[in-house]
């Protein structure tokens, strides 16, 4: 399989269960480039620094530049493998003080009510019935005036009759989980990637939204 460019992207088809993860994590020294994931880059450049909760951190590239950038920052994963590295390089970066990593599912754990200033989740994609408790309580978990970064690949024919199709969620969809009267949505569509990421995958459905 290609190796992708940005830094943790869930690849259904390698297996969905835990001992998959580690046995994929495992087989390479860095499963991921190390980089920032663009729509994060993109989308947080501007926020104030707070509390953030990254959901599928993988090596932690995500949780080192936000914590870089000044904010306090857990990374929920479940692979072991995975967490030791992020751990690694956040000592590497002097930067241990300012993050927390937790080893869990994102389907059994639970994130405290409106704890974050920004919660992001990149390349999960969750079953639909997954997708139905998660996202409501991503949502839960941000803070007033905070905000929700949702991020997906786009419909891709050839994946989804491998991974399933409703693995695959528009940011529309996302964006309709959303109570109009608690949240006013920044961004919710399809957006290309960056020159140089996965040419596999060409589009993100990307969700930014605010808390009121």
């Amino acid at each position: 399989m290609q190796q992708h460019q940005h830094d943790h992207e869930h690849d259904p088809s390698t297996g969905h269960d835990h001992a998959s993860w580690e046995e994929r994590y495992g087989s390479a020294t860095a499963l991921w480039s190390g980089r920032v994931n663009p729509p994060l880059a993109a989308g947080a450049a501007d926020l104030t620094p707070g509390r953030a909760l990254d959901v599928g951190c993988g090596e932690g590239a995500d949780v080192l530049w936000l914590a870089g950038r000044g904010w306090r920052v857990t990374g929920l994963d479940w692979s072991e493998v995975a967490l030791a590295r992020a751990a690694e390089h956040a000592a590497a970066a002097g930067l241990t003080d300012r993050v927390e990593w937790v080893r869990g599912s994102f389907e059994d754990w639970q994130p405290p009510v409106a704890a974050y200033d920004l919660v992001t989740a990149h390349f999960l994609h969750p079953t639909a019935e997954q997708r139905a408790v998660l996202l409501p309580r991503l949502a839960a978990a941000v803070a007033p005036s905070g905000t929700l970064l949702w991020v997906g690949h786009g419909y891709h024919e050839e994946a989804a009759a491998r991974w399933g199709a409703d693995r695959f969620v528009a940011a529309a969809d996302v964006a309709a989980v959303l109570d109009p009267g608690e949240w006013e949505v920044l961004v919710a569509g399809s957006r290309p990637r960056p020159a140089g990421e996965d040419g596999h995958h060409p589009d993100d459905e990307v969700l930014r939204a605010r808390r009121r």
